[in-house]
């Protein structure tokens, strides 16, 4: 549905380290610096585009997409490694649906990032 997101960040270097060692387990790896900014690459075309702002973010929620249960497992250990809040454990969701697993994580600016995997009986 999107082809990129972008949005500002208190410090910048801050969340570039966050963000590409959370997202590396889930196979966003790609990098592009430029104009005081990155864009971080995942599958497909589609990209999440940070940069340097003084005004102080609303806080988002953005879900990416996980290919497996042990994958959703990988992203919330990589991002409270990177320095993430912990925001909802990895597990299942059966108030969203019965195979929601999903994982949840407040990066440096307090914004509610997710990593799901829709499970199919």
């Amino acid at each position: 549905m999107f082809d990129h997101v972008k949005f500002g960040v208190r410090d910048y270097a801050v969340s570039k380290a966050f963000y590409l060692k959370a997202l590396a387990p889930l196979g966003i790896t790609g990098v592009h610096e430029a104009h005081g900014g990155i864009e971080i690459v995942g599958e497909g075309d589609s990209s999440l585009c940070l940069e340097q702002t003084d005004k102080t973010p609303a806080p988002l929620h953005i879900a990416f997409v996980a290919h497996s249960r042990e994958t959703v497992d990988a992203f919330h250990r990589a991002a409270l490694e990177a320095g993430g809040r912990d925001n909802g454990a990895p597990g299942y969701r059966p108030r969203y649906h019965a195979g929601y697993y999903a994982a949840f994580v407040l990066d440096p600016d307090g914004h509610n990032i997710e990593a799901v995997f829709h499970e199919r009986a």
